[in-house]
């Protein structure tokens, strides 16, 4: 029987020398998923489990890329991911300093303290996640390994001190084509927690009268905004509450309003503060560069969750709680 091909992926940075590559073997057809690259740049390593506080982490600069995969399949676990994956890394010379698994690690709070590739590219179930921290002769390497009901990910992050050229990526096989993805409806999205929870109308903005309700209230929520679960960017899309604001706002230089995001309560309350104002300044960044919005007119703020609209002890009201609302500040 002919063997399966194995898919061999290298995080070369210096291209000098093929022996400073890190690669990966995975047997079952993958995908390049997402991928960064900075000749320069600092990463900060989680080497602990959080500890109620922090997770604690080791700085290390260089350059830093990171690579994220998709593995077409529902057969393998997590635990059978990552053995394979840290049986290469140790065969290649890399001493692992730390790894844990979901609960270990500090589940949510350990997920949002860790660099990941934004959603759908890394998918990373908070109850389902391994990860694993190495070094060798001063550069540093992370994996972490999830999947979701169809498919495994991994990303693996590398930072190397010495540089000669820009990083890159060498494709050693040619791998079987990949299965194409299935695409989520927005009607059935994943929350936080890996759970699957159905928007009702009432989940469901309406923007109609959400000028009214600004000039009345002072105050909006934009209930029509997608983020991947677990996720600070904002799903590509139009979203006519944006829209509408930015009418509003443009409409008036004298206007002012402040983006609020909120979440949900789960995980730690600094980690969610940190979350919901890096989702309100994704808002803001959309009005300014999409919509033209000129940026005094906009400031993001987070409060985490100190300010439900609905019970947390529910599904549907986590993800009521998940939101960005608008506050009026100032008017013409």
């Amino acid at each position: 029987m002919k063997p399966t091909p194995m898919l061999v992926l290298g995080l070369a940075i210096a291209l000098g020398n093929p022996a400073d590559a890190l690669t990966l073997a995975f047997p079952d057809p993958a995908t390049e998923t997402a991928g960064t690259a900075d000749r320069l740049a600092s990463y900060r390593l989680p080497t602990g489990p959080f500890d109620g506080k922090v997770v604690p982490t080791r700085l290390a600069e260089g350059a830093v890329e990171a690579r994220s995969w998709r593995i077409e399949g529902a057969d393998q676990t997590t635990l059978a991911l990552m053995r394979v994956m840290r049986a290469q890394v140790e065969a290649q010379g890399y001493k692992v300093v730390y790894e844990c698994e979901a609960r270990a690690c500090g589940g949510f709070d350990f997920r949002f303290a860790t660099d990941v590739l934004p959603e759908p590219a890394m998918h990373v179930d908070l109850g389902d996640f391994r990860y694993l921290a190495a070094e060798k002769a001063g550069d540093v390497a992370s994996l972490i390994v999830s999947r979701s009901a169809s498919a495994g990910f991994v990303q693996l992050t590398r930072v190397t001190a010495a540089v000669t050229t820009l990083p890159t990526l060498r494709l050693a096989s040619d791998p079987a084509p990949p299965k194409r993805r299935p695409v989520v409806p927005t009607s059935d999205l994943p929350d936080v927690t890996g759970q699957t929870v159905t928007l009702s109308s009432a989940n469901i903005a309406d923007t109609s009268n959400l000028v009214a309700r600004l000039e009345a209230d002072g105050t909006a929520s934009l209930d029509d905004l997608r983020f991947a679960p677990g996720a600070t960017e904002l799903e590509a899309g139009d979203y006519t509450s944006l829209s509408v604001l930015a009418g509003w706002l443009k409409a008036g230089a004298g206007r002012q309003v402040a983006l609020v995001g909120h979440t949900d309560a789960s995980g730690g309350l600094e980690t969610n503060i940190a979350i919901s104002r890096r989702r309100a300044e994704q808002v803001r960044a959309v009005l300014v560069g999409q919509y033209d919005v000129p940026r005094g007119q906009v400031t993001a703020e987070g409060v985490g969750y100190l300010a439900p609209r609905a019970s947390n002890l529910t599904p549907a009201g986590q993800q009521a709680n998940r939101r960005v609302e608008v506050v009026v500040t100032a008017v013409e």
